[in-house]
């Protein structure tokens, strides 16, 4: 019988620094690829279009969490790349997303390459409810790497 993975066990590490980790968060999304491709048609084939692939595009990487009160990193880097107005350089980091077993040890995990915030949001602040203020923080990236033990070759 499988050993399915769970999905609600899982740490974010920031650049190479572990001073920077900053990982309490409630939902990852944005975790695929995507290989477009040109359709292109041939001269006197009029009963199909040939499928040429181009280029692997990746949705934004986008992180949910409940707003602390204490010091992030990431709040930190966001509001240095988006507050700016592009007056300074942005800064590119690389990003680790593992998905953890029920001890801890890492079982798949994902490398975002070059990445940098591009979208910081709050949910909407209302008197009637008292929901914990959610923060959205949506990054890009040049390109994901993937350490999957299913796509070992055999």
């Amino acid at each position: 019988m499988p050993d399915f993975q769970t999905s609600f066990y899982f740490s974010l590490a920031i650049g190479n620094d572990s001073s920077e980790s900053d990982a309490a968060f409630q939902e990852v999304s944005g975790l695929n690829a995507q290989l477009d491709v040109e359709e292109v048609v041939s001269g006197g084939e009029n009963r199909f279009k040939y499928r040429l692939p181009t280029t692997t595009t990746y949705p934004n990487l986008i992180l949910k969490r409940g707003v602390a009160s204490a010091p992030s990193p990431l709040v930190a880097w966001c509001a240095r790349t988006l507050g700016d107005g592009l007056a300074s350089p942005i800064t590119c980091k690389d990003l680790l997303l593992s998905l953890l077993d029920k001890n801890g040890q890492t079982t798949m995990s994902w490398s975002f390459l070059g990445a940098y915030p591009v979208k910081w949001a709050i949910n909407d602040l209302k008197s009637q409810e008292s929901n914990i203020l959610i923060e959205t923080i949506e990054l890009v990236y040049r390109y994901v790497s993937i350490a999957d033990p299913r796509a070992k070759p055999r």
